[in-house]
């Protein structure tokens, strides 16, 4: 029986503290690491570990690994210095700000023989792993085209923008399916506000002839949660604000063919595909702790997070 991993959780605000409860529930939380000590120490009272300080993490051979969801400049020096102690690496989205920060994070993880994994919640997802068993079945067809919308109104944050913010979910599911990083990118960034990003259309194109578009905004007046995949014999949506998960995934069966000069098309009422219920951070952070103990690659590796980076590194308004 393989012993469960320990994991420190470096930052626990707003998403961290999220990070904090499931690796207790999971029983691999060790202790937690963050400047506010208020908000740490009623944490680590509640789930029953205590308020470390980075270096004694590093430093404690029975500590295998931390996670981070600390402000994104950060990771990257924070990942080294973890690897150059020995500890596997969990960081959220996105790995860093700069390309050079996060390839410096993949080539230590590489030299230090530790796991890196990219904090890409939604490829965990239980509607994902239903989406990506139905093009491993061929339902599909050849996968052409995938689109996402992600819009909303807020968050507004100092750092980070429209595109930083809320593209990492949906390049990330893009590039899980294409298994490849794109030959093209194009972006349309627009800004509305104070200069910002606050919508952004993403056009990649890969070797294999996929497409890709990927639409984000944070200054919409209409909320859309929609991830379609478009093949050659059918296609598939994933409504992430439908609440059943019944219904949350639908396939489309089609036709289309030239006869001639005429086209002849035909598209069935769809299919509810069903998925189980689940948490995905939780499915997430248990796939962290099995590649620790098997130190096997992550769904998410650093690769496809530093992928991501290179890509929102296009942008500019």
């Amino acid at each position: 029986m393989r012993s469960m991993p320990k994991i420190a959780v470096f930052g626990c605000g707003y998403w961290g503290k999220n990070h904090v409860r499931t690796l207790a529930e999971l029983g691999a939380l060790a202790c937690i690491v963050d400047q506010d000590e208020n908000l740490a120490k009623e944490l680590a009272q509640k789930h029953g570990v205590d308020v470390r300080d980075a270096q004694s993490v590093f430093a404690d051979p029975a500590i295998d690994g931390i996670t981070m969801a600390l402000p994104a400049q950060y990771h990257a020096e924070t990942a080294r210095q973890a690897f150059a102690a020995g500890k596997h690496v969990f960081a959220e989205k996105p790995i860093a700000l700069d390309v050079r920060d996060a390839q410096s994070m993949v080539d230590a993880a590489q030299s230090a023989n530790r796991v890196l994994m990219a904090g890409h919640i939604l490829c965990h997802h239980n509607a994902f792993r239903a989406i990506v068993s139905l093009i491993e079945d061929g339902a599909l067809g050849d996968v052409k085209y995938v689109q996402s919308h992600r819009l909303g109104f807020g968050k507004f944050h100092t750092k980070f923008d429209a595109a930083w913010d809320l593209a990492p979910h949906d390049l990330s599911l893009i590039l899980s399916i294409a298994k490849s990083s794109p030959i093209k990118v194009d972006a349309v960034p627009v800004s509305v506000t104070d200069g910002q990003t606050d919508s952004a259309h993403i056009h990649l194109a890969f070797e294999n002839g996929m497409k890709g578009h990927v639409f984000v905004s944070r200054h919409s007046a209409y909320v859309e949660r929609r991830f379609s995949v478009i093949g050659t014999k059918a296609s598939v949506v994933w409504d992430d604000l439908e609440q059943d998960w019944n219904k949350k995934v639908t396939l489309y069966k089609h036709d289309v063919a030239r006869e001639g000069d005429a086209w002849r098309s035909s598209k069935d009422d769809g299919e509810n595909i069903a998925c189980e219920a689940g948490m995905a951070l939780t499915d997430e952070l248990g796939h962290f702790i099995d590649c620790i103990q098997e130190n096997r690659e992550p769904l998410t590796n650093g690769r496809q997070g530093l992928e991501v980076v290179k890509i929102l590194n296009t942008l500019s308004v």
